[in-house]
Protein backbone atom coordinates (compact mmCIF):
# COMPACT_ATOMS: atom_id res chain seq x y z
CA UNK A 1 0.00 0.00 0.00
CA UNK A 2 0.94 3.51 -0.43
CA UNK A 3 0.17 5.59 1.96
CA UNK A 4 -0.16 9.65 0.77
CA UNK A 5 -0.61 12.16 3.43
CA UNK A 6 -1.58 15.24 2.67
CA UNK A 7 -2.36 18.59 4.96
CA UNK A 8 -4.98 20.24 2.82
CA UNK A 9 -8.27 18.42 1.36
CA UNK A 10 -7.12 20.42 -1.82
CA UNK A 11 -3.87 18.60 -1.96
CA UNK A 12 -6.07 15.40 -1.62
CA UNK A 13 -8.15 16.59 -4.38
CA UNK A 14 -5.42 16.42 -6.96
CA UNK A 15 -4.66 12.31 -6.38
CA UNK A 16 -8.72 11.85 -6.18
CA UNK A 17 -9.14 13.26 -9.55
CA UNK A 18 -5.95 11.26 -10.84
CA UNK A 19 -6.37 8.26 -9.46
CA UNK A 20 -10.51 8.30 -9.31
CA UNK A 21 -10.69 7.64 -6.26
CA UNK A 22 -14.15 6.63 -4.35
CA UNK A 23 -15.83 9.16 -1.80
CA UNK A 24 -12.86 7.27 1.06
CA UNK A 25 -9.66 8.51 -0.97
CA UNK A 26 -8.65 4.81 -1.35
CA UNK A 27 -8.45 1.69 -3.66
CA UNK A 28 -6.17 -1.44 -3.39
CA UNK A 29 -3.00 -0.17 -3.64
CA UNK A 30 -3.31 3.83 -2.64
CA UNK A 31 -4.65 5.36 0.36
CA UNK A 32 -4.71 9.34 0.59
CA UNK A 33 -5.27 10.77 4.40
CA UNK A 34 -5.44 14.33 5.15
CA UNK A 35 -3.75 15.46 8.59
CA UNK A 36 -4.72 18.70 8.86
CA UNK A 37 -2.43 21.98 8.80
CA UNK A 38 0.47 21.72 10.90
CA UNK A 39 3.57 19.76 12.64
CA UNK A 40 1.76 18.21 14.96
CA UNK A 41 -1.39 17.38 13.39
CA UNK A 42 1.06 15.52 10.56
CA UNK A 43 3.02 13.42 13.00
CA UNK A 44 -0.61 12.56 15.00
CA UNK A 45 -1.63 11.07 11.58
CA UNK A 46 1.32 9.59 10.21
CA UNK A 47 2.10 7.61 13.44
CA UNK A 48 -0.92 6.21 13.13
CA UNK A 49 -0.37 4.84 10.07
CA UNK A 50 3.17 4.04 10.70
CA UNK A 51 1.42 2.10 13.79
CA UNK A 52 -0.75 -0.26 10.77
CA UNK A 53 1.88 -0.52 7.96
CA UNK A 54 3.73 -3.40 6.54
CA UNK A 55 7.26 -3.83 5.43
CA UNK A 56 6.97 -3.37 2.01
CA UNK A 57 4.41 -0.02 2.33
CA UNK A 58 4.97 3.27 1.71
CA UNK A 59 4.36 6.84 3.10
CA UNK A 60 4.57 9.98 1.45
CA UNK A 61 3.99 13.37 2.56
CA UNK A 62 3.10 15.39 -0.68
CA UNK A 63 2.06 19.09 -0.57
CA UNK A 64 2.78 22.30 -1.59
CA UNK A 65 5.85 24.82 -0.30
CA UNK A 66 7.15 28.53 -0.39
CA UNK A 67 10.74 28.60 -1.60
CA UNK A 68 13.66 30.93 -2.85
CA UNK A 69 13.21 32.50 -6.25
CA UNK A 70 15.76 30.14 -7.89
CA UNK A 71 13.12 27.25 -7.57
CA UNK A 72 9.98 27.95 -10.12
CA UNK A 73 6.24 28.02 -9.18
CA UNK A 74 5.44 24.15 -9.96
CA UNK A 75 8.55 22.94 -9.27
CA UNK A 76 8.86 19.59 -7.47
CA UNK A 77 11.09 19.69 -4.23
CA UNK A 78 12.41 16.17 -2.99
CA UNK A 79 13.51 16.88 1.09
CA UNK A 80 16.56 14.53 -0.08
CA UNK A 81 17.60 17.39 -2.49
CA UNK A 82 16.70 20.96 -0.74
CA UNK A 83 16.34 21.83 2.97
CA UNK A 84 13.36 21.98 3.72
CA UNK A 85 12.29 24.26 7.10
CA UNK A 86 9.15 23.42 8.90
CA UNK A 87 7.79 26.61 10.45
CA UNK A 88 4.56 27.74 11.25
CA UNK A 89 4.76 31.17 10.55
CA UNK A 90 5.69 33.64 8.04
CA UNK A 91 9.56 33.55 7.73
CA UNK A 92 12.67 35.88 6.59
CA UNK A 93 13.27 34.31 2.76
CA UNK A 94 17.28 35.17 3.19
CA UNK A 95 17.48 32.35 6.16
CA UNK A 96 15.23 29.28 4.35
CA UNK A 97 15.74 27.34 0.98
CA UNK A 98 12.13 26.29 1.39
CA UNK A 99 9.48 26.09 3.96
CA UNK A 100 6.75 24.21 4.93
CA UNK A 101 4.17 23.31 8.20
CA UNK A 102 4.43 19.22 8.54
CA UNK A 103 7.75 17.99 6.82
CA UNK A 104 9.24 17.84 10.71
CA UNK A 105 6.65 15.87 12.44
CA UNK A 106 5.92 13.51 9.09
CA UNK A 107 9.94 13.10 9.65
CA UNK A 108 9.75 12.63 13.10
CA UNK A 109 6.46 9.92 13.14
CA UNK A 110 8.10 7.53 10.03
CA UNK A 111 11.98 7.76 10.95
CA UNK A 112 11.96 4.57 11.31
CA UNK A 113 10.60 3.72 8.12
CA UNK A 114 12.60 2.44 4.75
CA UNK A 115 9.89 3.65 2.34
CA UNK A 116 9.23 7.12 3.83
CA UNK A 117 9.54 10.42 1.51
CA UNK A 118 8.91 14.34 0.98
CA UNK A 119 7.68 16.07 -1.67
CA UNK A 120 6.74 19.34 -2.10
CA UNK A 121 5.98 21.36 -5.08
CA UNK A 122 6.70 24.99 -4.69
CA UNK A 123 3.42 27.43 -4.71
CA UNK A 124 5.12 30.85 -3.69
CA UNK A 125 8.31 32.94 -3.23
CA UNK A 126 7.28 33.48 0.32
CA UNK A 127 4.31 35.07 -0.57
CA UNK A 128 1.42 32.52 1.16
CA UNK A 129 -1.57 34.64 1.13
CA UNK A 130 -0.85 34.28 -3.00
CA UNK A 131 -1.63 31.02 -2.86
CA UNK A 132 -5.47 29.93 -3.47
CA UNK A 133 -6.79 26.25 -2.96
CA UNK A 134 -7.46 25.81 -6.24
CA UNK A 135 -3.87 26.74 -7.20
CA UNK A 136 -2.40 23.84 -4.91
CA UNK A 137 -4.37 21.45 -6.37
CA UNK A 138 -3.16 22.70 -9.56
CA UNK A 139 0.31 22.53 -9.09
CA UNK A 140 0.35 19.33 -6.80
CA UNK A 141 -1.95 17.48 -10.02
CA UNK A 142 0.93 18.40 -12.53
CA UNK A 143 3.77 16.51 -10.57
CA UNK A 144 1.73 13.04 -9.23
CA UNK A 145 3.14 11.26 -12.50
CA UNK A 146 6.88 12.57 -11.34
CA UNK A 147 6.38 11.74 -7.59
CA UNK A 148 5.07 8.73 -8.52
CA UNK A 149 8.17 7.61 -10.50
CA UNK A 150 10.34 8.48 -7.34
CA UNK A 151 9.09 5.85 -5.00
Amino acid sequence: MIYILVALKCEAQAFVEKFKLVSNKQNENLSVVISGVGNENMKKTASKIVSKMRDDDTIINVGVCGAEKKYKIGELLDDRDVVLSCVDHEVDYKKHEAVDMESSGFKEATKDVKNSYIFKVVSDHFEPKSVTKDLAKKLIYKRIDEIMEKI
